[in-house]
């Protein structure tokens, strides 16, 4: 029996639990049957429930960027930047008519004379005629229009309401490319992800079902992963739904592919130790409900500690200050409790239901011939390996040395690794908004959709108008800086309300960055600017004013900022809680530690590469700020749960035999029961990618070669080998290996 269920009052548990759950079975099964048909017929999925194209838990409204940006509506009754563009564009040069178009139709729905657009309040045009414009790439070429609405709107109803803006007062002779910006990108990532959740959906069981069909050499145990799966997704997408109705609460549109992704992961591992140990059992005779009784009591131990694991390394997110990682870390929690509570109850019954039909068409011990003889050679090749780490410190040693320095030397991009928040950048090529922006990019700068506003308040300071020109002068000589607009850029009679306050307490400027905002060298050069700003104020000679800065690449700048001092949270907590749960489990200290930082290199290398990739795809943009974070929480929890899996059954043999002869026997199979669970796995989150928006694509590629790296390098080759360098000091501060053990 596996460490897990142990010898006392602990293994006795498990076998009163598995006795009563394999009695009650069709109870069980009747149970479940009865919660996923209410649960569909009553309450509302996560997406029907509201919240997918809001952003609230992402940015805080008491941050400096959005207090900057209210005061200074509040100052000069509108804002200098819109999130939503109306983009114009002839290569060829936009005629004076067309221009003129646009003004006067910017003109009317400011004043209200457009009543058939919806909820546009106003309009800003931007031409870049004769070049005046600073960061204007071209001349007379390029027309924008910002389009401002009412607080509450949703980002698809902005998005409606720029459109039909565009379709009800514009024509083919005003060469409309089409609507952009951060809101318009926004709505239609949140479009994308619930046209693509099918698509995910279909191809993640696609991907399950073959894994597990091949790995068994059987047509039921996949259709025993679809059941398992149906009620956990059911279950939790569901009450995920009803929760987040009854108490009003919204989440990112993000949240749901995760969700399932990582539900179907962690059902179709524990489905894959269950049904492994369930095989084994038939194999040596027993009979249907013996060999599930069995197969609960061994595994359901192990796969509880591990589901709590997981559970526990996604709790550490909720220690972070963002509110996205706050909400996102108990939506994963949620996520592997319920998948676990369905594994640990729904496929015991159906275990003891099935017996030897799970196998069907092959009896389980020709099955497990088949599947034996199917992997003969890769198994002699492994055992051979393994017995040769375990039998020898020496080997063991350079395995150690060689998976260190490949993990290491995979991890080295993370050294330049950049974050960013880029809407527009996310998107699939070859759409309307993504079109649209490069026209407004191609005639003025890539930083024109969402342009950085500085405002400056100090009293009499818009009469200081040498003053104001240097600044704004000094403020485009900035690295990363294409243009500004601001006081002395046009006469006093135009600037006055606009860029000047009529009370001439403020004044405001708008700074074109040279890279698209919220990518993340938009990010640095916001955070240079907000670094040197008191100095540039200075040396332009104003005094007693003060000055903060606005717009998307400002709040962006504090998401990533805050999402890195979060790290520190982050890491020691999720280190905190899996290095507690091995110690409870493997009740060893050491142990716990070295397989704790061999999953931390993994996890470096996984990140690592992913940066290198992302380096080549999208250069400039960076990792979105919240794909490193998920992807490391998630890596170091699966870490918990294959270590927790992989060394209880050494500790198990271990009780008696030693420990070279331990790992020996119990890796092989152990390894196998891993690579198929991980395998699944991988697919699971690889398939993440078929959502054609470059975060998801970022943390399939984070997530997949994590999780593949762990299994292979890892699992097989490095866990043995640090079992063997460390032998009986691993179970210290148990006496567990010295009994039996001696030096290899």
């Amino acid at each position: 029996m596996p460490a897990a269920a142990g010898p006392g009052g602990q293994g006795r548990r498990a076998g009163s639990y598995a006795a009563l759950v394999v009695r009650l079975r069709w109870w069980v099964i009747v149970f479940w049957t009865t919660v996923t048909i209410a649960l569909l017929a009553v309450f509302p999925t996560l997406s029907e429930a509201g919240g997918n194209d809001a952003l609230r838990g992402l940015l805080p409204e008491d941050i400096a960027a959005v207090q900057t940006e209210m005061r200074a509506v509040e100052i000069f009754g509108f804002p200098l930047l819109g999130r939503t563009v109306l983009v114009q564009r002839d290569p060829d040069g936009l005629s004076v008519y067309a221009q003129a178009r646009t003004g006067t139709n910017a003109v009317a729905v400011t004043r209200g004379e457009y009543d058939d657009v919806g909820s546009v309040l106003g309009a800003v045009p931007l031409s870049n005629a004769l070049g005046l414009f600073p960061a204007s790439r071209e001349r007379d070429t390029t027309a924008l229009t910002y389009l401002f609405f009412a607080p509450g709107q949703t980002f698809s109803g902005q998005a409606w309401a720029a459109q039909r803006y565009a379709d009800r007062y514009f024509d083919e002779r005003d060469h409309v490319v089409g609507v952009t910006g951060s809101v318009p990108a926004r709505a239609q990532q949140g479009r994308i992800i619930r046209d693509s959740l099918p698509l995910l959906e279909l191809t993640a069981l696609a991907a399950i079902v073959l894994i597990v069909a091949v790995n068994f050499g059987s047509v039921v145990a996949p259709v025993v992963t679809l059941i398992a799966v149906g009620v956990s997704y059911v279950l939790t997408l569901r009450l995920s739904g009803f929760v987040a109705k009854v108490f009003d609460v919204t989440s990112p549109s993000e949240l749901e592919p995760v969700v399932i992704a990582l539900l179907l992961g962690v059902v179709t591992d524990y489905v894959v130790f269950y049904c492994s140990a369930l095989r084994h059992e038939l194999v040596r005779g027993a009979d249907r409900l013996q060999a599930a009784r069995v197969a609960t009591t061994q595994f359901t131990p192990i796969i509880s500690v591990a589901g709590v694991a997981v559970a526990g390394g996604t709790a550490a997110l909720i220690v972070a200050e963002s509110t996205f990682f706050r909400a996102l870390g108990p939506a994963l929690v949620f996520t592997v409790l319920m998948g676990l509570c369905v594994a640990i109850t729904l496929v015991p019954a159906l275990m003891a239901v099935l017996g030897r039909f799970v196998f069907w068409p092959l009896h389980p011990r020709t099955s497990a011939r088949h599947a034996e003889a199917d992997a003969a050679v890769a198994a002699r090749v492994r055992s051979s390996l393994i017995s040769r780490i375990a039998h020898s410190r020496r080997t063991a040693a350079v395995v150690v040395a060689g998976c260190t320095g490949v993990l290491l030397l995979a991890a080295v991009p993370l050294l330049r690794l950049d974050l960013g928040a880029s809407f527009v950048g996310s998107l699939p090529p070859g759409g309307s908004v993504r079109e649209a922006a490069a026209a407004a990019r191609a005639g003025f700068a890539d930083g024109i959709l969402s342009p950085t506003v500085l405002l400056v308040e100090g009293d009499g300071v818009a009469s200081e108008r040498d003053a104001l020109r240097r600044l704004g002068g000094v403020l485009e000589d900035q690295p990363g800086v294409a243009g500004v607009l601001g006081p002395g850029d046009q006469p006093l009679q135009e600037e006055r309300g606009i860029v000047l306050a009529t009370d001439g307490s403020a004044a405001r400027y708008l700074v074109v960055l040279e890279d698209e905002a919220l990518g993340a060298a938009a990010v640095d050069t916001v955070n240079q600017l907000d670094s040197a700003l008191p100095e540039l104020i200075a040396d332009s000679g104003l005094t007693g004013v003060s000055g903060a800065l606005a717009g998307d690449s400002a709040a962006a700048a504090f998401i990533v900022n805050q999402t890195e001092e979060d790290l520190v949270r982050i890491a020691v907590a999720a280190f905190a809680v899996n290095l507690v749960m091995l110690m409870l489990f493997l009740r060893a200290v050491v142990a716990a530690l070295y397989l704790l930082v061999a999953s931390v290199l993994s996890l470096g290398a996984a990140l690592g590469l992913t940066t290198l990739v992302f380096e080549h795809v999208s250069p400039g943009e960076g990792l979105t700020f919240y794909v490193p974070f998920a992807a490391a929480v998630l890596l170091l929890a699966f870490g918990s749960d294959y270590n927790i899996f992989g060394v209880g059954h050494v500790w198990d043999e271990a009780r008696q035999r030693r420990l070279p002869e331990a790992i020996t026997v119990a890796m092989p199979r152990t390894t196998r029961a891993i690579t198929a669970a991980g395998l699944a796995l991988a697919a699971s989150f690889g398939l993440l990618a078929v959502v054609p928006l470059q975060p998801f694509r970022q943390l399939a590629c984070a997530l997949c070669v994590g999780i593949l790296l762990d299994v292979f390098v890892v699992r097989s080759l490095l866990m043995p080998a640090l079992l063997t360098m460390f032998g009986p000091v691993s179970a210290w501060p148990s006496r567990l290996l010295r009994s039996r053990s001696a030096d290899p």
